[in-house]
């Protein structure tokens, strides 16, 4: 798009930051042809993915309705959030208004999209540059006039209002972003002055402040939350507006009545470091533990255009696993539609406190026409109920502790209408996996955490307690895993990647013949973004990024940035956000949307895409919380795995991020995360270690953040001892693009490339240390291993290992794709 900066600073500004930073490039193709399938999944989805938070029967519009659409976002249209994550290049946009006129079921009022269209096109929005993305537009002043008359042509006045974020611009407490502007609120209050019957519509990928629809009352018909869902989203939001689809979205995030009701709220956004102080009470973990009262639309939430019943038949618990059956029954008399069920329970107390309320299965129903009934089962194993002592307060820290008591069950459409339906007692305290300690708050920076306090009658109250520091010795550690170097070769020995393939050389043979130069550059992707190894436009490329490589048949493997789409330089599909496709909560749906995609990938030629975004949402205000799933690990791991699987299933890769708890893009290149070990594993890792269970993804990739001091792409303890030892992770890890330069606090000797090698952070992408800024490639590697102490061969063959053996999975391998 093109695009209007205001003044020569922004367009300076402009070139020099989306260069180096976003690194975008050009269409260099003209084809802007879609598959049919998946343009009708991102419909689908995008359908899906929309949430009626209120409605008293004002939606479906009526037949030949007359509607008069306010607000500019009608032509001015929010797809996607802002960054890598959303700067695809779709082959065509549809404005709500464009396909508002391709619905013949209502009457659009002309006169008023007319006024629009001219304004709109007078008044042009400055799509700003990396970082300085406008978080909404402009709206067009109202006259009194223009509003009466629109009120005496129509029968019912549609309101869009549309919101903005993305990576490094973080949501802010400030009109325009988080608060309505005085336009709007004017806006609001001039139509629903006049008119009967008003829907309300917001065009957003975050959370925004709702508090204010309240005020209106029964003069506010309707309030739809329209996900930004990508190049089919407008004919989603037609589609329900008009009834040719029944709303079956749920929330994936709890809307509160404040900003300040959030418990993250005080302890978000320094540029430093955050205390996360809710610890596992996040989203509604908090809300329905401890303040009902100060939510607005609960965790699960969504209506539809027809009612259900749902109907628990059986609930059990059979060889570990609980099991409940559900009957649910379309009760209306008019509308087709799918519901939602939603299974949680409630552990008991003991040393560890627990929530009120933890979700452990969900299930979508086909369309239900009225009078229909389906049959689910929902069931989870009895362990996953288990809390995890990272104090020893049980007797048992680190480990996951399956309390003594009744643990209870309920069943509904969402967090706060969900009933009882049966139980399950534990007799005594049970160790249901014993770990080890591992990312611990660092000594000297402990903090109060919030916990759960019953009182005699039963009550809960929010207390606070102290968290656990580290015990473990690292260097220790460390030491006592270093792996052997591999037996040498005879010098005339020449093995290639196929004879591996081919059973006749083990990878380790191969691998033990490689130099220290080619161990080096297994180790780094290719020096810059858009690399001529990859199709043009590419995030990046790994593997065979040396001729010596390449003449050993490693080939190059290509990256592409996701989730929304691929980011090349050419038109490709773009998909709903991450919270919009959670927010259908239908796993095969999803799974299949994403196997479609990965027919594009093939297209296209991206090998790995830079997806499923995987972070949580900690807080409404993270710009980035479009890419994410939900603020529940275990929604967020299940959508995950859809996406892994789906893309898998094509013979190209995907690449779950950001690995682990990057929930702010305030300065979140050396911003501290400093969370307890236990909140890490229940929250911020829960997401992900469910989804290499259900999907075992090939490669992840790390966060930019610090966890506890120490950053992501050098954490021992997050990629080492959990991903790999305690998960079974065999895959490729690689970093976000570029790293913080750091010594090893431990080991002097190892800094940058050498520090990240150890940790089994295996490959340094695109390839150069910092943010594209220095030139060449990091040496650290090499001038470590010549160092008392440095990098061992080892530990290089180990990484180089770690890569080849994605490398044998990768679609340019296993077809035959060679670049020499």
């Amino acid at each position: 798009m093109k695009q209007h900066l205001k003044s020569a600073f922004g367009r300076i500004a402009h070139r020099f930051v989306n260069g180096v930073t976003q690194m975008s490039t050009d269409v260099v193709g003209g084809d802007t042809s879609v598959e049919p399938a998946l343009a009708s999944l991102c419909r689908q989805a995008a359908t899906e993915g929309i949430v009626l938070l209120r409605n008293d029967g004002t939606l479906p519009l009526a037949g030949g309705a007359r509607v008069a659409v306010f607000g500019r976002v009608q032509n001015n249209w929010f797809t996607v959030g802002y960054g890598s994550g959303g700067d695809v290049k779709p082959p065509y946009r549809v404005s709500l208004m464009d396909a508002l006129g391709e619905v013949d079921a209502v009457h659009v009022d002309d006169q008023l999209a007319s006024a629009y269209r001219v304004w709109c096109a007078d008044n042009v929005p400055d799509e700003g540059f990396w970082a300085h993305w406008p978080r909404h537009f402009e709206e067009m002043p109202l006259t009194a006039e223009l509003v009466a008359g629109a009120a005496e042509r129509c029968d019912v006045a549609v309101v869009v209002l549309g919101r903005a974020a993305g990576e490094d611009r973080e949501n802010v407490l400030e009109q325009g972003s988080y608060y309505l502007t005085d336009a709007e609120r004017h806006m609001c209050d001039a139509v629903m002055a006049r008119f009967e019957h008003t829907v309300l519509m917001v065009n957003t990928g975050n959370v925004m402040d709702l508090s204010w629809a309240e005020s209106y009352g029964d003069r506010l018909g309707a309030l739809v939350l329209a996900w930004q869902g990508g190049m089919e989203s407008a004919h989603a939001l037609a589609d329900v507006l008009v009834g040719a689809a029944s709303p079956s979205g749920r929330l994936t995030s709890t809307i509160a009545r404040r900003y300040k009701d959030y418990p993250s709220a005080r302890h978000f956004g320094d540029r430093n470091f955050s205390n996360y102080v809710e610890d596992v009470y996040v989203g509604y973990r908090y809300f329905e533990t401890f303040a009902p009262d100060a939510v607005l639309y609960p965790f699960g939430h969504g209506l539809s255009y027809t009612s259900f019943s749902i109907t628990t038949t059986a609930c059990d618990v059979v060889d570990g696993e609980v099991r409940v059956d559900v009957d649910v029954h379309n009760t209306g008399v008019h509308h087709t539609a799918r519901q939602v069920v939603q299974l949680y329970f409630n552990a008991p107390d003991g040393p560890l406190g627990t929530p009120s309320r933890v979700l452990a299965a969900f299930a979508k129903t086909a369309d239900l026409a009225p009078g229909e009934t389906q049959s689910l089962q929902l069931g989870f194993a009895v362990d996953q109920m288990a809390s995890y002592d990272d104090a020893g307060a049980t007797g048992h820290r680190s480990a996951w502790i399956l309390q003594p008591g009744s643990y209870e069950f309920f069943v509904g459409s969402d967090v706060r209408s969900a009933g009882r339906v049966g139980s399950y007692s534990v007799e005594e305290l049970r160790v249901v996996q014993q770990l080890e300690e591992a990312c611990a708050v660092e000594p000297g920076r402990r903090f109060d955490r919030m916990a759960a306090v019953r009182d005699a009658e039963g009550g809960t109250r929010l207390g606070w307690e102290a968290t656990p520091e580290r015990t473990v010795d690292l260097r220790r550690r460390i030491l006592d895993t270093l792996p052997s170097a591999l037996p040498a070769l005879a010098a005339d020995v020449v093995w290639r990647l196929q004879d591996v393939a081919d059973g006749n050389a083990s990878l380790e043979a191969f691998v033990a013949q490689l130099s220290l130069e080619e161990l080096e550059a297994l180790s780094r992707g290719d020096l810059r973004m858009n690399s001529p190894l990859g199709a043009p436009g590419n995030a990046g490329v790994l593997g065979g990024v040396t001729e010596s490589l390449r003449r050993k048949g490693v080939v190059p493997v290509t990256c592409t940035d996701g989730p929304s789409g691929i980011r090349l330089s050419e038109h490709a599909a773009l998909l709903p956000c991450g919270t919009a496709l959670a927010s259908s909560w239908n796993v095969d749906l999803i799974s299949e949307l994403a196997s479609e995609h990965g027919r594009e990938m093939i297209r296209k030629g991206s090998d790995v895409l830079l997806s499923p975004g995987m972070n949580i949402h900690r807080d409404p205000l993270c710009g980035r919380n479009f890419e994410y799933f939900s603020e529940d690990p275990l929604l967020t791991g299940r959508m995950g795995a859809a996406v892994v699987t789906g893309v898998q299933s094509q013979g190209v890769s995907a690449c779950p991020k950001h690995f682990a708890a990057n929930n702010q893009e305030t300065n979140r290149t050396k911003h501290d995360s400093r969370v307890s070990e236990r909140a890490l594993r229940e929250i911020y890792l829960r997401g992900f270690e469910i989804c290499i269970a259900e999907a075992a993804p090939h490669t992840i990739m790390t966060s930019y953040n610090k966890i506890n001091g120490v950053w992501a792409h050098y954490n021992h303890e997050l990629v080492t001892t959990i991903l790999r030892d305690q998960w079974g992770y065999d895959g490729l890890v690689m970093t976000d693009w570029w790293m913080q330069p750091s010594r090893d606090p431990n080991f002097p000797a190892l800094w940058d490339s050498a520090y990240r090698v150890r940790a089994q952070v295996d490959v340094l992408m695109p390839g150069s240390t910092i943010g594209g800024l220095r030139r060449g490639y990091d040496r650290s590697l090499l001038r470590s291993h010549a160092r008392p102490e440095g990098i061992t061969l080892g530990e290089l063959q180990r990484t180089a290992t770690n890569v080849l053996s994605f490398v044998l999975v990768s679609r340019p391998f296993t077809t035959g794709r060679v670049t020499a």
